[in-house]
């Protein structure tokens, strides 16, 4: 297991050193000049110049890259200003360091991403157990065609109706909005209810229908026959063996769909207005802020990568011949 796990890390490192290479070179191997974009249509050529070096691009670029990853570890200057580690850059245009904004903005979606997947999971795979355990009858096909009209359903769409008819019309749930956990638990619950539960009725849907699917399928493997014939309880046959089998198949998927989830956090985030790191990213390529865009690429690529990682632990966990 501990080799696995070695293995794992060092793949995980590989990756995010790779997309941190190639999205510095996306944003500063461009013609379009991150300095004279940042100085604004009011610029000097004085002012232009002093840009450049406090962003250090009149150094070659094999050496801009090696200040940035030793920015990200250690720190480093951008003129008179000290970015501390881990730095991922300065943005002129709002006049701080790049990580300090993330580091404000990343709670509320890490709130919104991972208040989502407890609901996905919890909704998704559930109710598609109970399909898949009453194959064929009527609560098989009502939770089907639930899941067809919901994953039917748009972010944006299904956000704007449900804030109009349980908050300003019915008054069911609060305001929309993302309040600090450590400053008032409550208000913060509340506040993000209804983007949960947003997400939580498109992207479930699909867990729904995929993990009917696989219980299905586990259900008809040679060794789930086997442990029933052997006389074992039913519970003991859908939950040890069949559900074991198929949860292998929903944490895949559930790894490939992070993405996905981050995706639809973009139109959350603007159609809840919750300041997180989508809207950010949003914010910062209407203002071609280039360092808050590749610190949000990078934040982002990390947040995957770790993610998955994590899934495939758990694989390793539940199926002993991932380790091989």
């Amino acid at each position: 297991m501990f080799g696995y796990i070695l293995r794992r890390g060092l793949g995980a490192v590989l990756i995010l050193l790779v997309v941190s290479a190639v999205t510095f070179l996306l944003f500063y191997a461009l013609p379009a000049d991150p300095a004279r974009l940042s100085c604004g249509k009011t610029c000097t050529p004085q002012s232009l110049a002093q840009i450049r070096h406090s962003m250090g691009l009149d150094r070659p670029l094999p050496v801009q890259y090696w200040q940035f990853l030793h920015g990200v570890f250690a720190g480093r200057h951008f003129d008179t200003v000290w970015c501390a580690a881990p730095c991922l850059g300065y943005s002129f245009v709002n006049q701080q360091s790049v990580s300090s904004t993330l580091a404000d903005r990343f709670p509320a979606t890490l709130s919104l991403a991972a208040g989502a997947s407890v609901l996905i999971l919890t909704v998704g795979v559930g109710f598609g157990i109970l399909a898949a355990l009453r194959r064929g009858r009527a609560l098989d096909k009502q939770l089907t065609a639930v899941a067809l009209v919901g994953a039917s359903m748009q972010v944006y769409f299904l956000g704007i109706v449900a804030r109009y008819l349980l908050v300003d019309q019915l008054d069911l749930l609060p305001q929309p909005g993302y309040t600090g956990i450590t400053s008032d638990p409550g208000k913060w619950f509340g506040g993000m209810l209804l983007p949960w539960i947003t997400l939580a009725v498109v992207s479930a849907a699909t867990y729904v229908r995929f993990t009917r699917s696989a219980m299905i399928e586990a259900e008809s493997q040679e060794y789930v026959r086997t442990a029933r014939a052997q006389g074992l309880p039913p519970r003991v046959v859908h939950l040890r063996y069949a559900w074991r089998a198929a949860l292998t198949l929903v944490l895949t998927q559930f790894g490939l769909d992070l993405g996905v989830f981050l995706g639809s956090a973009v139109i959350t985030e603007t159609t809840f207005n919750i300041h997180g790191i989508a809207q950010l990213a949003v914010t910062s390529v209407t203002n071609l802020d280039l360092p808050m865009i590749t610190g949000t690429v990078l934040v982002a690529a990390t947040f995957i990568v770790v993610c998955n990682t994590a899934v495939d632990f758990c694989y390793a966990l539940i199926d002993p011949r991932v380790r091989l």
